[in-house]
């Protein structure tokens, strides 16, 4: 490993062992302040703690445009069911292997965090040759971009924005998906659980789960719908259905799922034949994409003040799950290989009261986006359920006569010998949202390779912040 590299990864270090969940972002937005005023840089910041340091320009560039250079404070924490991680109040152990960077059973956060540590080494290495830089970090991109939709127009005043919040080295993104989230609560009748019922939890784990844009087309089985589909199959054994918990994120895809099951206790037998039968469909059905699907059933203690959904409330659960779509909708028309429209069935959690069931919506395409939506919340009425929507973010129309992009490609093609991919993704990302507010910034998004990013196998691949660094300085160069 270099030495620019080691540096970048201390300052990820440091960004690492400090908690900083989407709407949990104050400790790591104080930490930067504090970071600007111990390397005398002016910065600014707003009620929403979106922040930006002020980077002067070198001599040489003073006469040239601002530039800023963007990426979100907040990760998403998702963490393996044996781990005892505290998100709020535990650093991230971060696990060097080989050329690898990985994190102890949780999220890396290099989703977005690498973005602020080589941001932040730009600013501390005043021997680089660049115009004046905004650095821009904003909150809760992850779950609703409440960040970048709260700028305002004084915020920043460059003409061109370098989004650090792409993951693979050597692409750059031009364009992005828009997306809604829709939060689904069903109300629940609840009835006493006989005392010559058992109880037990019903678990759906082992499966990849991953980003719910960036993964979707890998057609990865889904936590919620195995579970849902396993309790289908039991329900003609008159077991009763207490809770159901699945999925931990709107952008995650759910690799975990269970149910707390009341059943009568001479059918524990053929409830695990049954499961078992799944399993091996299951695992036929999605091959080599899932090797590690597991349903199992374990004992659970038995407490005569649980309450369980009434039969019929649990068999409206269970077909509204099983009804509401997942995967991937329909491919672009323009480029063959792009998911145009896709939607992710998300969490659902049980209260003694309701049920609530969260899913999310891509389309690079506005009207099938609207059109998507109105079919999950059609759905959801029809189960006796309401439904909220959020605003939703638009989608980044590509440009592919962008002077920003043609620079971009003459700095990498210098640097790497090699020409860039230009691609659309359909993910988020924040540069719809600040397209949207700064009319007329020209944008791009690339960064080092993160695989798996949104789940505890998320992992920063150390030689790509190398070559991404020094494409960076490079393209920085060219402003002149």
């Amino acid at each position: 490993m270099d030495q620019r590299t080691q540096s970048i990864l201390s300052i990820f270090e440091q960004i690492s062992s400090i908690p900083r969940c989407s709407k949990h972002e104050e400790r790591i937005a104080n930490w930067l302040k504090e970071w600007a005023l111990s390397h005398g840089l002016s910065f600014k910041f707003d009620s929403f703690n979106n922040v930006v340091i002020t980077v002067p320009p070198f001599p040489g560039y003073e006469r040239s445009s601002a530039v800023v250079i963007q990426g979100h404070m907040d990760m998403v924490c998702e963490k393996t069911e044996s781990s005892t991680h505290d998100f709020s109040k535990d650093p991230i152990k971060l696990v060097y292997d080989g050329d690898w960077l990985r994190a102890d059973g949780t999220t890396l956060g290099a989703d977005n965090g690498i973005a602020l540590a080589m941001a932040l080494e730009l600013a501390q290495d005043r021997t680089i040759a660049h115009p004046l830089l905004e650095l821009l970090f904003t909150v809760d991109e992850e779950t609703s971009m409440q960040g970048v939709n709260a700028l305002t127009p004084d915020f920043i005043s460059g003409e061109v924005l370098l989004n650090l919040d792409s993951e693979e080295d050597g692409v750059f993104i031009v364009g992005c998906a828009g997306g809604i989230t829709t939060r689904i609560e069903m109300s629940t009748d609840r009835i006493p659980v006989p005392g010559s019922y058992s109880i037990c939890r019903l678990i759906a784990e082992g499966m990849a789960g991953g980003h719910s844009g960036v993964d979707i087309h890998e057609k990865r089985a889904n936590a919620n719908k195995v579970l849902a589909a396993a309790i289908e199959k039991l329900l003609d054994l008159n077991i009763l259905l207490i809770s159901v918990e699945g999925g931990k994120a709107h952008n995650a895809i759910p690799r975990y799922s269970q149910a707390l099951l009341a059943y009568p206790r001479d059918c524990l037998e053929e409830m695990g034949s049954i499961i078992a039968q799944l399993q091996s469909e299951l695992r036929l059905e999605y091959a080599d994409r899932e090797p590690g699907l597991t349903l199992r059933i374990e004992k659970a203690k038995f407490d005569d003040k649980l309450q369980a959904l009434s039969p019929g409330t649990a068999a409206k659960l269970v077909v509204l799950l099983l009804s509401l779509p997942h995967g991937v909708a329909s491919m672009s028309s323009d480029l063959p290989e792009l998911v145009e429209t896709s939607s992710n069935l998300a969490t659902v959690k049980t209260s003694m009261d309701s049920i609530i069931i969260v899913t999310s919506q891509r389309s690079s395409d506005m009207e099938k986006l609207a059109l998507l939506t109105e079919k999950i919340n059609a759905l959801a009425r029809s189960a006796g359920a309401t439904v909220l929507n959020s605003e939703g973010y638009p989608s980044w129309k590509p440009d592919m006569r962008s002077p920003l992009l043609q620079q971009c490609k003459e700095a990498y093609s210098s640097v790497c010998c090699e020409d860039p991919r230009i691609e659309v993704i359909h993910a988020g990302l924040e540069c719809a949202v600040i397209g949207s507010k700064f009319v007329g910034l020209d944008m791009i998004s690339f960064g080092p390779t993160i695989k798996n990013p949104h789940s505890p196998d998320e992992r920063l691949y150390i030689p790509s912040v190398s070559r991404t660094w020094e494409f960076l300085v490079a393209l920085l160069a060219s402003f002149r």
